[in-house]
């Protein structure tokens, strides 16, 4: 596909972020530093107000640090809408879907989204393993949908997988590049598979970890260290895991498993527990680790038996 040689595609001047979580807030605060104007969608109006003031506190220690100013801060913020239902997004451009990490209610917001927006706009999902195909078939527009599948936190972290669904045209494709580059994001491509490419290779790491944990290999900090010093790596896998959310590694691993039938991507058992517990991770103040108000790491929540 030669995309210079493509018809001009209309710009993208604002931008609709349907989540304001961990990962939607990341892409809304990405989205108004490059210059788009951001609706933000939760449940409620409060929830996606909350949001904005998360955004707001991120960008505050940027200013205490000399790395924005404060006027900086307040025109970025100045272009975040809280909205609280995805019939807001009627005026977007371009919407991206960054809610929780379950098939069915990533259909039934799309389609929300679907009815809301004009016919020639554009919908994406942040999903981080779910079929892109079959959610583009819940729309009536599965041509203008693709995956855009940004890394945790989307502010600090360069890279955006780019997923194509089996009907995504390449005007679509097209178009979702030029705003990943206008985020200043470098992309990858992936076909529409399991786990895509990134997933696909970091699951079986994260529960292979959590099996040496459960079987008593190793304590956290041990296993965690090992893998930043021995590998590399600039966070060990509980930390990482911890940061991600467990519920999500569960949900990410439960559908690798499940589509492609492969005993590597089983989940742990303790996994399975600490999230029947509710302890997710540095959301929910306990995972692998306990984390004190200010999401500092404070002590070991799981021992190795």
């Amino acid at each position: 596909m030669n995309i210079r040689a493509m018809r001009a595609l209309p710009p993208i001047k604002s931008v609709g972020v349907l989540g304001a979580g961990q990962m939607g807030t990341g892409i809304a605060q990405v989205a108004a530093a490059a210059g788009l104007d951001v609706v933000l969608v939760d449940a409620t109006l409060d929830l996606a107000e909350r949001g904005k003031d998360r955004i707001g506190s991120i960008l505050a220690k940027l200013v205490e640090k000399g790395k924005q100013t404060a006027d900086e801060r307040t025109a970025l913020l100045a272009r975040i809408q809280p909205a609280a239902k995805p019939e807001d997004f009627r005026a977007c451009d371009f919407v991206i879907e960054a809610a929780t990490e379950d098939m069915e209610l990533k259909l039934a917001l799309l389609r929300r989204c679907d009815a809301a927006l004009a016919p020639d706009r554009w919908l994406a999902s942040n999903t981080s393993s779910i079929s892109l195909t079959k959610l583009a078939s819940a729309t009536s527009r599965p041509d203008r949908v693709i995956g855009m599948h940004f890394m945790n936190p989307p502010p600090l972290m360069k890279l955006v997988e780019i997923i194509r669904a089996l009907q995504t045209s390449d005007e679509t494709y097209a178009a979702t590049m030029a705003l990943a580059e206008r985020m200043g994001k470098t992309t990858t491509v992936s076909r529409d598979a399991p786990g895509f490419l990134v997933n696909r290779i970091l699951l079986p790491m994260l529960c292979e970890a959590c099996f040496a944990l459960q079987e008593g290999v190793g304590t956290p900090e041990d296993i965690d260290t090992g893998a930043k010093l021995g590998l590399n790596h600039p966070m060990g896998p509980f930390e990482l895991s911890d940061l991600i959310g467990l519920d999500t590694v569960l949900a990410i691993a439960d559908v690798l498993h499940r589509e492609t039938g492969d005993d590597k991507y089983r989940a742990p058992t303790l996994l399975r527990n600490l999230v029947a517990a509710g302890w997710l991770g540095r959301k929910s103040g306990r995972g692998f680790y306990v984390y004190d108000d200010k999401g500092k790491r404070a002590a070991v929540g799981v021992s190795s038996t």
